[in-house]
């Protein structure tokens, strides 16, 4: 896992390492990781790197200082630079640098022209610096961009940009990982990542969240909890209780079902309507019916059914095609009241409370969703403040409602009430599709009926579980993310295409 600090606890770190060394010190060292970037990109896209051209777009700040040493450090390797300095000062060492190498400046009205026969344009423009109204210019995108510690007009702590934001197709990023380059608007435009250490490690706070990978995924699943498949029964595998799908969202019970049942679980026990049952029953045969009488027994806490071996209900997986009817509701009730683990999800979202409780609880909210339940909460944001800040109204959500919160989106964020978060990056954006969210909850089901969590009443051990609750979410994110990439190869996505390739995904990932 990589861990992520605010831009701000970066810069912070950087003043502090600085009192103990040169500002000038730090630079050149930022600068040869920039320019070291830049030589890997004009050999990708240029084929060459003596005789090529490189522009800068150069901010009065210590951004623009970095882009004028790196400009040095490429005009002595025989490339062609020209520093567009973008305010009426400039870093006056970097300036000395580039004009010892030979390099040349221009004013920002000549740009456009500069840009004609471009092999590269380097972005340190302002970096974390930049301030409200200042319009950036637009660069053409057949001209590869490489951004200076962030793409300018991103924000740092957030990932909210402004419109004018220039895109890279790679960011050097300095000291550490910055959150505003992994999650909103800031994720999708820095390209990919390069980090390049400055030696703050002892300066900088304990991480903001961490960024997991595909081979996170045993670590997220706690594989020294014995989660191998091997001499288990059905009832070990874990035992998920669905309750889904309605007349008029009839294939989402059915997809959430086939995700669980693909994932691996050992046994699936169904809640959905008359009209739902014949579909759900053609399409997963290993899916066991369950009534609501039998639902009351099995919930019921008699001794038979906490023997080893009983069917009884380890986790729930509540909400995907869910309308809000009394019956649902009853059935709902019951289900939470019994304090089994469970994920909710799309229609059940509505149907809850930010009210105090002693259940494991993992919501599954969108954007718009997570809108909606912040507001019932009391807490009125927009979509666009949503988007802007996307960690922190997760981390209210969580808090508000007592319970881990899957925030879905390009990048997907699981958080702890106590602050807590795991960040997931989907390949591909052919994921954002209809149904593809059932199918993430089914898999999320899956894992947590399998990770044999505890149905508790006392209120310091669900503190104590939330932080395993959160992996979990990331687990599920992460295979959900991975058989993505593997649709995605064989053109469109549908959610079809996902429960295809979850076989393979889990099992690529070692689940």
């Amino acid at each position: 896992m990589i861990p992520v600090y605010a831009g701000s606890h970066v810069r912070d770190a950087e003043l502090q390492l600085v009192a103990d060394a040169t500002d000038l010190g730090l630079m050149r060292r930022a600068a040869a990781a920039l320019a070291h970037q830049a030589v890997l990109m004009l050999k990708e896209h240029a084929g060459r790197l003596y005789g090529s051209r490189v522009v800068a777009l150069v901010g009065p700040g210590n951004n623009g200082g970095d882009g004028l040493f790196a400009l040095a450090a490429l005009a002595k390797r025989g490339v062609a630079v020209t520093a567009v300095l973008l305010a009426s000062q400039a870093h006056p060492e970097g300036l000395a640098a580039l004009a010892r190498a030979g390099g040349r400046t221009a004013a920002a009205k000549r740009l456009e022209g500069l840009l004609e026969g471009c092999d590269l344009l380097i972005d340190a423009a302002y970096g974390t610096g930049l301030r409200p109204g200042v319009q950036l210019p637009v660069i053409p995108r057949d001209i590869p961009v490489l951004a200076c510690d962030v793409p300018s007009g991103v924000n740092a702590d957030t990932g909210a940009a402004v419109d004018s934001v220039i895109p890279a197709d790679r960011t050097v990023t300095f000291g550490a990982l910055k959150t505003g380059l992994v999650v909103g608007s800031g994720h999708l435009v820095s390209g990919r990542i390069q980090v390049t250490d400055l030696g703050l490690a002892g300066h900088l706070p304990e991480p903001e969240a961490w960024v997991v990978q595909g081979d996170d995924l045993s670590l997220l699943l706690d594989r020294a909890q014995d989660w191998s498949a091997a001499g288990k029964h059905k009832y070990q595998r874990g035992v998920l209780g669905l309750l889904a799908g309605s007349s008029k969202y009839p294939g989402a019970a059915v997809l959430s079902a086939r995700a669980a049942v693909a994932t691996g679980l050992g046994l699936l026990r169904t809640m959905v309507p008359a009209n739902v049952a014949t579909a759900l029953t053609t399409q997963v045969p290993e899916a066991v019916p369950l009534e609501g009488e039998e639902l009351t027994l099995l919930l019921a806490r008699n001794r038979r059914n906490e023997r080893e071996g009983a069917t009884k209900i380890g986790a729930w997986a509540i909400g995907p095609g869910l309308e809000d009817t009394a019956e649902t509701r009853t059935h709902l009730n019951q289900i939470l009241s019994a304090n089994n683990p469970c994920v909710i999800d799309a229609g059940a979202l509505s149907m809850i409370e930010p009210v105090e409780h002693h259940q494991l609880r993992i919501l599954t909210p969108h954007a718009g969703e997570l809108n909606a339940l912040l507001a019932k909460a009391g807490v009125r944001v927009s979509s666009r403040d949503i988007a802007a800040d996307p960690v922190r109204w997760a981390r209210w959500a969580a808090v508000a409602y007592d319970c881990v919160v899957l925030l879905k989106g390009s990048a997907t964020i699981c958080t702890a009430p106590d602050g807590y978060a795991l960040i997931v990056h989907a390949a591909t954006p052919g994921l954002a599709t209809a149904g593809s969210g059932d199918v993430l909850t089914g898999i999320l089901g899956t894992l947590l009926a399998a990770a044999n969590l505890p149905t508790t009443s006392a209120a310091a051990d669900i503190a104590a579980h939330t932080h395993r609750l959160t992996d979990l979410a990331a687990a599920a994110a992460l295979i959900h993310a991975h058989a993505g990439a593997l649709a995605a190869g064989e053109g469109t996505i549908s959610a079809v295409d996902l429960l295809v390739e979850l076989p393979r995904a889990a099992w690529d990932l070692g689940l």
